[in-house]
Protein backbone atom coordinates (compact mmCIF):
# COMPACT_ATOMS: atom_id res chain seq x y z
CA UNK A 1 0.00 0.00 0.00
CA UNK A 2 1.61 3.24 -1.16
CA UNK A 3 1.70 6.52 0.77
CA UNK A 4 -0.81 8.01 -1.66
CA UNK A 5 -3.25 5.17 -1.04
CA UNK A 6 -2.82 5.48 2.73
CA UNK A 7 -3.32 9.24 2.50
CA UNK A 8 -6.50 8.83 0.46
CA UNK A 9 -7.81 6.13 2.80
CA UNK A 10 -7.31 8.37 5.84
CA UNK A 11 -9.76 10.98 4.66
CA UNK A 12 -9.78 14.72 5.17
CA UNK A 13 -7.99 14.73 8.53
CA UNK A 14 -4.81 13.49 6.81
CA UNK A 15 -4.18 17.00 5.46
CA UNK A 16 -3.63 18.66 8.86
CA UNK A 17 -1.79 15.55 10.11
CA UNK A 18 0.65 15.71 7.20
CA UNK A 19 1.09 19.43 7.85
CA UNK A 20 1.78 18.71 11.53
CA UNK A 21 4.28 16.02 10.63
CA UNK A 22 6.17 18.36 8.29
CA UNK A 23 6.24 21.09 10.94
CA UNK A 24 7.46 18.62 13.57
CA UNK A 25 10.23 17.34 11.29
CA UNK A 26 11.39 20.86 10.37
CA UNK A 27 11.41 22.15 13.95
CA UNK A 28 13.02 18.97 15.30
CA UNK A 29 15.80 19.32 12.73
CA UNK A 30 16.39 22.93 13.74
CA UNK A 31 16.51 21.99 17.42
CA UNK A 32 18.89 19.07 16.78
CA UNK A 33 21.30 21.35 14.94
CA UNK A 34 20.98 23.95 17.71
CA UNK A 35 21.77 21.51 20.51
CA UNK A 36 24.56 19.82 18.58
CA UNK A 37 26.28 23.19 18.09
CA UNK A 38 26.00 23.94 21.80
CA UNK A 39 27.07 20.56 23.17
CA UNK A 40 29.88 19.99 20.70
CA UNK A 41 32.41 22.37 22.29
CA UNK A 42 30.72 24.16 25.18
CA UNK A 43 32.64 22.42 27.96
CA UNK A 44 35.94 23.03 26.19
CA UNK A 45 35.16 26.73 25.75
CA UNK A 46 34.07 27.17 29.38
CA UNK A 47 37.14 25.38 30.68
CA UNK A 48 39.40 27.60 28.58
CA UNK A 49 37.55 30.78 29.57
CA UNK A 50 37.72 30.04 33.30
CA UNK A 51 41.41 29.10 33.10
CA UNK A 52 42.16 32.31 31.18
CA UNK A 53 40.17 34.44 33.62
CA UNK A 54 42.27 33.14 36.51
CA UNK A 55 45.54 34.39 35.03
CA UNK A 56 44.53 37.17 32.60
CA UNK A 57 40.95 38.44 33.04
CA UNK A 58 41.08 40.86 30.12
CA UNK A 59 41.91 38.09 27.65
CA UNK A 60 38.59 36.31 28.15
CA UNK A 61 36.65 38.88 26.14
CA UNK A 62 38.27 37.78 22.87
CA UNK A 63 37.62 34.12 23.71
CA UNK A 64 33.98 34.76 24.54
CA UNK A 65 33.36 36.78 21.38
CA UNK A 66 34.83 33.95 19.30
CA UNK A 67 32.16 31.62 20.72
CA UNK A 68 29.31 34.12 20.89
CA UNK A 69 26.92 31.52 19.42
CA UNK A 70 27.00 29.71 22.78
CA UNK A 71 24.50 30.87 25.43
CA UNK A 72 27.14 30.54 28.15
CA UNK A 73 29.45 32.94 26.28
CA UNK A 74 26.72 35.58 25.99
CA UNK A 75 25.87 35.17 29.67
CA UNK A 76 29.51 35.53 30.76
CA UNK A 77 29.98 38.59 28.54
CA UNK A 78 26.88 40.27 29.95
CA UNK A 79 28.34 40.09 33.46
CA UNK A 80 32.00 40.69 32.65
CA UNK A 81 31.31 43.80 30.58
CA UNK A 82 29.96 45.59 33.66
CA UNK A 83 32.34 48.22 35.01
CA UNK A 84 33.65 47.13 38.45
CA UNK A 85 30.40 45.63 39.78
CA UNK A 86 30.10 44.33 43.31
CA UNK A 87 29.78 40.54 43.71
CA UNK A 88 26.01 40.89 44.23
CA UNK A 89 25.69 43.01 41.08
CA UNK A 90 27.81 40.49 39.18
CA UNK A 91 25.55 37.64 40.35
CA UNK A 92 22.45 39.61 39.37
CA UNK A 93 23.90 40.22 35.91
CA UNK A 94 24.56 36.49 35.47
CA UNK A 95 21.03 35.61 36.58
CA UNK A 96 19.43 38.24 34.32
CA UNK A 97 21.47 37.11 31.32
CA UNK A 98 20.52 33.49 32.01
CA UNK A 99 16.84 34.42 32.13
CA UNK A 100 17.21 36.21 28.80
CA UNK A 101 18.54 33.00 27.20
CA UNK A 102 15.65 30.78 28.36
CA UNK A 103 13.24 31.59 25.49
CA UNK A 104 15.88 30.52 22.96
CA UNK A 105 16.57 27.29 24.85
CA UNK A 106 12.83 26.50 25.10
CA UNK A 107 12.06 27.57 21.54
CA UNK A 108 9.17 25.72 19.81
CA UNK A 109 8.12 23.90 23.01
CA UNK A 110 4.59 25.28 22.72
CA UNK A 111 4.31 24.16 19.10
CA UNK A 112 5.54 20.67 20.00
CA UNK A 113 2.99 20.40 22.81
CA UNK A 114 0.21 21.60 20.50
CA UNK A 115 1.06 18.94 17.90
CA UNK A 116 1.28 16.24 20.59
CA UNK A 117 -2.15 17.19 21.95
CA UNK A 118 -4.05 17.89 18.72
CA UNK A 119 -2.77 15.02 16.51
CA UNK A 120 -4.54 12.21 18.46
CA UNK A 121 -7.70 14.33 18.54
CA UNK A 122 -7.56 14.69 14.77
CA UNK A 123 -7.10 10.92 14.54
CA UNK A 124 -10.17 10.46 16.74
CA UNK A 125 -12.11 12.87 14.54
CA UNK A 126 -11.11 10.79 11.53
CA UNK A 127 -12.33 7.68 13.33
CA UNK A 128 -15.72 9.28 13.94
CA UNK A 129 -16.01 10.52 10.36
CA UNK A 130 -15.05 7.08 9.05
CA UNK A 131 -17.64 5.33 11.20
CA UNK A 132 -20.31 7.83 10.15
CA UNK A 133 -19.43 7.10 6.54
CA UNK A 134 -19.65 3.36 7.16
CA UNK A 135 -23.01 3.52 8.93
CA UNK A 136 -24.34 5.86 6.28
CA UNK A 137 -23.51 3.23 3.63
CA UNK A 138 -25.41 0.48 5.44
CA UNK A 139 -28.89 -0.16 4.08
CA UNK A 140 -31.26 -2.55 5.71
CA UNK A 141 -31.42 -5.68 3.58
CA UNK A 142 -28.87 -4.32 1.10
CA UNK A 143 -25.54 -4.11 2.88
CA UNK A 144 -23.83 -6.19 0.21
CA UNK A 145 -24.42 -3.55 -2.44
CA UNK A 146 -22.54 -0.94 -0.35
CA UNK A 147 -19.74 -3.13 0.97
CA UNK A 148 -17.06 -0.97 -0.68
CA UNK A 149 -18.33 2.18 1.02
CA UNK A 150 -18.53 0.40 4.37
CA UNK A 151 -14.96 -0.89 4.17
CA UNK A 152 -13.81 2.52 2.94
CA UNK A 153 -15.27 4.14 6.05
CA UNK A 154 -13.61 1.57 8.28
CA UNK A 155 -10.27 2.16 6.52
CA UNK A 156 -10.66 5.90 7.07
CA UNK A 157 -11.35 5.33 10.76
CA UNK A 158 -8.31 3.07 11.26
CA UNK A 159 -5.81 4.95 9.09
CA UNK A 160 -6.62 8.38 10.54
CA UNK A 161 -6.32 7.04 14.10
CA UNK A 162 -2.98 5.40 13.35
CA UNK A 163 -1.68 8.51 11.57
CA UNK A 164 -2.63 10.76 14.49
CA UNK A 165 -0.87 8.46 16.96
CA UNK A 166 2.26 8.21 14.80
CA UNK A 167 2.58 12.00 14.49
CA UNK A 168 1.99 12.50 18.22
CA UNK A 169 4.47 9.78 19.27
CA UNK A 170 7.17 11.04 16.90
CA UNK A 171 6.79 14.60 18.18
CA UNK A 172 6.63 13.47 21.81
CA UNK A 173 9.92 11.58 21.55
CA UNK A 174 11.77 14.58 20.19
CA UNK A 175 10.04 17.00 22.57
CA UNK A 176 11.18 14.88 25.54
CA UNK A 177 14.71 14.77 24.12
CA UNK A 178 14.82 18.56 23.84
CA UNK A 179 13.32 18.95 27.31
CA UNK A 180 16.09 16.78 28.73
CA UNK A 181 18.75 18.78 26.89
CA UNK A 182 17.19 22.00 28.19
CA UNK A 183 17.28 20.81 31.81
CA UNK A 184 20.88 19.65 31.40
CA UNK A 185 21.84 23.00 29.89
CA UNK A 186 20.24 24.93 32.77
CA UNK A 187 22.23 22.83 35.26
CA UNK A 188 25.45 23.53 33.35
CA UNK A 189 24.71 27.27 33.17
CA UNK A 190 24.21 27.35 36.93
CA UNK A 191 27.36 25.32 37.54
CA UNK A 192 29.63 27.37 35.25
CA UNK A 193 28.02 30.64 36.31
CA UNK A 194 28.75 29.77 39.93
CA UNK A 195 32.38 29.00 39.07
CA UNK A 196 32.82 32.36 37.33
CA UNK A 197 31.09 34.12 40.22
CA UNK A 198 33.51 32.60 42.73
CA UNK A 199 36.50 33.63 40.62
CA UNK A 200 35.17 37.17 40.31
CA UNK A 201 34.43 37.43 44.02
CA UNK A 202 37.97 36.28 44.82
CA UNK A 203 39.48 38.88 42.49
CA UNK A 204 37.11 41.57 43.79
CA UNK A 205 38.04 40.82 47.42
CA UNK A 206 41.73 40.91 46.52
CA UNK A 207 41.24 44.17 44.64
CA UNK A 208 39.50 46.07 47.44
CA UNK A 209 42.27 44.96 49.81
CA UNK A 210 45.01 46.61 47.76
CA UNK A 211 46.42 50.02 48.82
CA UNK A 212 45.62 51.46 45.39
CA UNK A 213 41.93 50.70 45.82
CA UNK A 214 41.87 51.95 49.41
CA UNK A 215 43.39 55.29 48.39
CA UNK A 216 41.11 55.71 45.36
Amino acid sequence: MSFTEIFQAGGIVMWPLVLFSLIAIALSTERLIFWLRINRNQRKVVKKVLATYRRAPMDVFALLRQSIHLPISRIFLEALELESPSPSQFRLALESATQAELPLLKRFNTIFQTIITVSPLLGLLGTILGLIRSFDAIEIGGIGSNAEAVTGGISEALVSTAAGMVVAIFTLLFANLFRGLYKRQIALLQEHGGQLELLYEDKYTHKIGTPEYANS
